[in-house]
């Protein structure tokens, strides 16, 4: 059974996904992608078998690959089914999207119809959702456009946790079912357009009806062509372009000839589109429409040889992937985020603190944990000292600098432009990622972070504070008004602690009632006024179905340093946190 919250597996899918969609555009022949398209399915989304069943020109499917069994292989591949049988299963069953799902309770009466089947008898299913040796999922491919045209269907089995497929796993399916699709149109458009460019190599006789059925495939292309000049003055310059082109980019034909690629390619992605070879080069990125804005796209390289002068002309063919850009983004987005609250999740908080810790402490002799103060939420009356803890008590003034929604790049659950979730496959396959010079140590150019001191006087270093906060009174209301309840102060105090920092912190969920604040460039009295502040804004009573509830916040601080791994960090502020939460409740009992 799949777990949504597992952070892990989600990425782990969306790599082995991302890899296998993008196997798709590397084969060469229209053989080679449909068995790139039932390997990609064993190999990328857990399924023992899977087959490729491809529309023939008379309507009726053949099947065309298979992966996973070299026998079945042998026994059905190259068979045909009728499109009468291949309609009937596609009406049966449950709908999971574009998806048909056909239980073994119901799928007995297909046992001898004359599509070409492979499967091994089993005991009956001991629990709902566990997979029967005769369920069929199926995956319709369809052509892009409006009119949906079937070109196959994908048809799997077996899955390796013995499961039926859970929301995750459905997705993962059936947007691999669609980029095959696109695939497999891209084979035949390449197949076609080949063979026309091998006709124009013969003769000239020949090249009138070559240039005819070339100009039908590059007209009629369901994405974008182009024809550019090669070499002198005008390198680059777009003589032709398609009419799938031009309402991509929003631009009529004779305006697209004034311009260039690298004239409508976004300035960030200049240098990806400047390493792309002119014979087979490929590059995914964006170029601008008329209205200002930027679509994703793939551009796929050759060249058109002129038999007396040799390669004059560059044949770029441009697939709109925005919408793939989109899932990819939303995937990345669901996998290190919370999924209630919207904050980044544990994964991604440790990550995100990972990247500003290195292994070399920034001074020899430093402590490998720095813990300033923690702050308890309830009275203030007690054993706690706040002056001699940073002055964060009830007395704490607001004069530290710290002012909420200052500062760059406000990130607590919310992508910021520059960190989106999708990383260009280009930037370490052409040398964006630095190198260092001469041999130089990975450190030579990390800017090492370390407290401010723990002494009594403030030194004015300025840190990265990590603030451990933990819920008080939330475990009552979750048992006295449910975890619906619950679920809503959750999101709440999400909420205020996000409108608390600065653009740049970053509030995570941990998990349960647990939260995590980072804030960099603070001081030691500048983490105790924010505490304060959060605590403060925490406490107020919240409403929930006409109902106030109210909850304290326990907060602990502690410092990141290079020399302490993630773990060292979040323990020594969580340490803290019950530490301080502990001392309260004795005073507490000591009063009572």
């Amino acid at each position: 059974m799949e777990t949504e919250s597992e952070p892990y597996v989600r990425l782990s899918t969306l790599r082995q996904l991302h890899q296998v969609v993008a196997d798709l555009n590397t084969a060469r022949s229209l053989a080679d992608t449909l068995q790139t398209v039932a390997d990609g399915v064993v190999a990328g989304l857990n399924y023992e078998l899977a087959c490729v069943n491809l529309v023939r020109p008379d309507g009726d499917l053949v099947v065309a690959a298979f992966a996973g069994s070299t026998a079945a292989e042998a026994l059905i591949t190259g068979r045909v089914g009728s499109r009468a049988s291949w309609d009937r299963r596609l009406s049966m069953g449950s709908t999971w999207g574009d998806l048909r799902f056909i239980p073994h309770t119901e799928g007995w009466v297909l046992m001898d119809d004359d599509v070409p089947q492979w499967h091994t008898d089993g005991p009956a299913p001991r629990f709902e959702d566990e997979w029967h040796p005769h369920d069929r999922l199926y995956a319709p491919m369809y052509a892009s456009g409006s009119g949906r045209e079937l070109l196959g269907v994908i048809s799997v089995d077996r899955p390796r946790n013995g499961r039926h497929p859970g929301p995750w796993g459905q997705e993962a399916l059936q947007m691999y079912a669609s980029q095959s699709a696109i695939a497999i149109s891209n084979a035949r458009l390449r197949s076609n357009m080949q063979r026309a460019l091998v006709r124009l190599e013969r003769e000239q006789q020949a090249l009138r009806a070559s240039e005819e059925s070339f100009r039908q495939a590059f007209e009629y292309a369901p994405s974008g062509m182009a024809i550019a000049e090669m070499g002198g003055d005008q390198h680059g310059r777009l003589l032709r372009t398609n009419d799938a082109l031009c309402r991509l980019l929003g631009r009529p034909a004779s305006v697209m000839r004034r311009y260039s690629f690298a004239d409508l390619v976004h300035p960030e992605d200049i240098g990806t589109l400047l390493r792309t070879s002119a014979e087979g080069g490929r590059a995914e990125l964006r170029l601008g429409r008329r209205d200002g804005t930027y679509v994703w796209v793939s551009l796929r390289n050759s060249v058109v040889a002129d038999t007396a002068d040799g390669p004059r002309f560059l044949l770029t063919h441009v697939e709109d992937i925005e919408e793939r850009k989109r899932h990819e983004l939303q995937l990345a987005h669901r996998a290190s985020h919370d999924a209630l609250t919207g904050l980044p999740n544990s994964a991604e908080l440790r990550s995100r603190l990972s990247a500003r810790l290195c292994e070399r402490p920034a001074q020899v002799g430093t402590a490998t944990a720095t813990v300033y103060a923690g702050y308890e939420s309830g009275g203030h009356d007690g054993g706690y000292d706040s002056a001699r803890d940073g002055g964060y008590g009830p007395g704490a003034g607001y004069e530290s600098g710290y002012e909420p929604g200052h500062g760059p790049g406000h990130d607590s659950g919310h992508d910021s432009g520059h960190d989106s979730g999708y990383e260009s496959p280009y930037e370490h396959e052409h040398g964006f990622g630095f190198e260092p010079a001469n041999g130089a140590g990975p450190y030579d150019h990390h800017v090492h972070i370390v407290a401010p001191s723990s002494g009594e006087v403030d030194d004015g270093t300025k840190g990265l504070a990590v603030l451990f906060c933990d819920l008080d009174g939330f475990k009552s209301i979750n048992d006295r008004f449910g975890h619906h309840t619950g679920d809503a102060v959750l999101i709440e105090v999400a909420r205020r602690l996000t409108t608390g920092v600065r653009d740049g912190d970053t509030v995570a969920r941990l998990g349960g009632d647990e939260f995590v604040v980072l804030a960099d460039g603070l001081g030691a009295a500048d983490a105790a006024d924010l505490a304060v502040r959060l605590r403060n804004a925490i406490i107020p009573p919240i409403r929930v179905d006409g109902r106030a509830v109210r909850v304290g916040a326990s907060f602990g601080i502690g410092w990141a340093e290079c020399g302490m791994t993630v773990e060292e960090v979040l323990n020594s502020a969580d340490q803290r946190m019950y530490i301080e939460k502990r001392s309260r409740a004795k005073v507490h009992r000591r009063a009572g």
